[in-house]
């Protein structure tokens, strides 16, 4: 049996919570941040209702409560992940597949955190816009790619670093579009000319947001205003390297959906890498890719939560995004036009996706078997009781007659 994490970040929350406001330290949450950390206290709590089964042999009886269902939350991602990788399964092209991920220079992060749905947002737009542009060029590929695109907001020790993964088919269609035009062995795109094209569009997409009140600027940003100030802002921006880096392609169909699962539904911190919490500290297990070597770090409880709420995106905001043949709006059709230029039938049903509706097949089975009654391990769990939440205490701190 799999033993579970010991310690949960809904237990940092809530010994955050129970320590007066006066005595925490850095800002005020906002009422995004606060909703997530009720969120995520509450996950499959009685404050969220659940329901009862009862196995139908020896009349043993198990609670389950509900889930938060929120995307911050490290226990539910789970199964969001699942049901995404269900539905990208029939999209894998029997082909190699490049990682492309760019990054921003962290003198611009302190501007992502005031004007976050601006500045994430035009972050992912730039990316599209960029590997699309240079690989139309005949320089380089000359072909339609698609893509899908992950936002990720901090580092392995939750510092705030925005950065963007992108998945690619390590190729394209070309301008007929009916004939598939793989990209060079071992090699995708140049990541000079990505870096270049992405940091030139970024800038001048950061200084219209700038000309039209788009931007937010106060506390430490408040002194670049002015125009110059702000020009002065982007220039020394400019003069740091803007990191672009792209992994060799990797083998296509057999693996695409295990790697994907790593980045599409990945929250900031999981619970499995909390290794110690108390009333004081916590500390956390993470990578220094430097050393490649596996470390841990101790935080303040308060300092703990204030990263971690530091990657709380905007209430609406769509982190994951598709692109060029993956496009919602016109992706069935490009991609039956990518599997006849590949030599497959549209519509077809790669190998992949065969494994993993026998993956689906063994979910189903495993699924049956969480619901063998754990003491007689013969008779079957029934729900036979649904657990309402309970109402919330009235202003004058009596519970609410029903």
């Amino acid at each position: 049996m799999t033993r579970g994490p010991r310690h949960e970040l809904a237990e940092v929350f809530q010994k955050c919570r129970e320590t007066p406001r006066s005595a925490r330290a850095g800002p005020a949450w906002s009422w995004e941040q606060r909703a997530v950390v009720e969120a995520v206290t509450a996950c499959r709590t009685a404050r969220l209702g659940g329901h009862v089964d009862e196995c139908d042999g020896c009349g043993h009886r198990r609670i389950s409560y509900n889930s938060c269902r929120n995307r911050h939350c490290p226990k539910c991602q789970g199964s969001a992940q699942a049901d995404w990788l269900e539905a990208r399964q029939a999209e894998v092209l029997p082909v190699p597949y490049a990682h492309v991920v760019f990054t921003v220079p962290q003198s611009l992060a302190p501007l992502a955190l005031q004007n976050p749905r601006v500045f994430y947002g035009l972050l992912l737009r730039t990316v599209g816009r960029t590997l699309q542009d240079v690989a139309l060029n005949p320089k380089h590929l000359g072909a339609r790619i698609g893509f899908f695109a992950v936002l990720h907001t901090w580092g392995q020790t939750l510092v705030h670093h925005p950065h963007v993964h992108c998945v690619v088919p390590a190729g394209g269609l070309a301008e007929d579009g009916r004939t598939w035009r793989p990209c060079r062995s071992g090699f995708f795109l140049p990541v000079r000319v990505l870096s270049r094209l992405f940091r030139g569009r970024f800038i001048a997409g950061l200084w219209d947001a700038f000309g039209d009140g788009s931007l937010e600027l106060h506390g430490a940003l408040a002194r670049y205003r002015s125009r110059a100030a702000f020009a002065r802002y982007l220039k020394a921006a400019c003069r740091t390297e803007w990191v672009v880096y792209a992994k060799p392609p990797f083998d296509g169909p057999k693996h695409v959906l295990q790697y994907l699962a790593r980045y599409t539904h990945r929250v900031a911190i999981s619970n499995h890498r909390l290794l110690h919490v108390d009333d004081e500290s916590v500390r956390f297990r993470y990578k220094d890719y430097r050393g490649c070597r596996v470390r841990s770090l101790t935080l303040t409880l308060h300092e703990f939560a204030r990263r971690f709420l530091l990657h709380v995106l905007p209430k609406g905001f769509v982190r994951i995004r598709y692109y060029g043949l993956f496009a919602n709006a016109s992706r069935a059709r490009s991609l039956d036009c990518a599997r006849i230029a590949l030599g497959q039938p549209a519509d077809v049903v790669s190998p992949q996706s065969e494994s993993v509706g026998g993956d689906e097949v063994a979910l189903d089975v495993r699924s049956r078997e969480l619901h063998i009654c754990p003491s007689c391990k013969q008779g079957v769990l029934r729900c036979v009781q649904v657990l309402g939440r309970p109402p919330p205490p009235n202003p004058r701190g009596r519970r609410a007659v029903s």
